[in-house]
């Protein structure tokens, strides 16, 4: 049995909270109350539950902490330096649609860096978590990165603009340069579940624009801890400021963003 601090076990708890709400409004979407937050951009009544039955449990676990919020913002902290990133629903599009892949994400970013994350599937009950130096898991299976090093034989995923957001054009000169290299490219509208695949092996890489925290905070750490490797499209680690991410094991990373940086370049 893996040993995991109590900072998971905050995580978990307030997933497993938020869960079963969320699990019976997606066997009844057909009646939520949904409004719109943006340019096909939508936010039901089961987003902002989870996210006040998650936030009152990690409050109550730690009042010190910050919290920064898909839907409700940033809350300021103590002098600590440690926040919450939280996203309550990612894939709500997909929630909406009646399609079951979805997930909870909860992370802790302490002095700047991501120290554990928990990506949790309401429908499944999967729970990957990782910590800092303490590896990723699957519930209690260890989890590794994807052993395969040709492109040619990889699956890897993404995510594509859509109204409102995102560089067309962009997607459209990297799906170009990587389309022709690999087995496969799936988009399946969720990012923490997407790392959090990468991290289990069941995807070899993975890359995405346009993101914010939230989405990826939790599933970069576990595809940390499974022995892969992270990085913005140019290779470095700016994923925060530019809001861009490759990731995939050493072999798979390094050949996925080379294509990725050279099509951005060549734009």
């Amino acid at each position: 049995m893996p040993s995991h601090s109590a900072l998971i076990t905050v995580m978990e708890k307030a997933a497993r909270k938020a869960a079963p709400r969320l699990r019976r409004d997606f066997n009844e979407v057909a009646q939520l109350q949904v409004s719109r937050k943006g340019p096909s951009d939508f936010v039901s009544n089961a987003d902002h539950a989870a996210e006040n039955t998650i936030m009152e449990v990690l409050r109550q676990a730690r009042p010190d902490f910050g919290l920064l919020m898909e839907e409700g913002g940033e809350v300021m902290g103590g002098e600590g330096g440690s926040r919450w990133i939280v996203d309550p629903l990612d894939g709500t599009s997909n929630f909406l649609h009646g399609i079951p892949h979805f997930a909870i994400s909860i992370a802790v970013e302490e002095r700047g860096e991501i120290t554990a994350g928990l990506v949790y599937q309401p429908l499944t009950d999967e729970s990957f978590w990782a910590e800092r130096n303490s590896g990723a898991w699957l519930q209690n299976q260890r989890l590794r990165v994807s052993a395969r090093r040709d492109l040619d034989d990889c699956l890897i995923a993404t995510g594509i603009p859509f109204q409102g957001h995102g560089d067309y054009a962009e997607q459209a000169a990297i799906m170009e340069a990587v389309s022709p290299k690999i087995a496969g490219i799936r988009r399946f509208g969720s990012a923490a579940l997407d790392l959090a695949w990468v991290a289990a092996g069941r995807y070899d890489g993975y890359w995405e624009a346009d993101l914010h925290p939230w989405d990826w905070a939790a599933g970069l750490l576990l595809v940390k801890e499974a022995g892969g490797f992270v990085s913005d499209f140019r290779g470095g680690q700016r994923m925060l400021e530019r809001g861009e991410v490759v990731a995939g094991n050493s072999d798979v990373h390094s050949k996925l963003h080379k294509l990725v940086a050279g099509a951005v370049r060549g734009r």
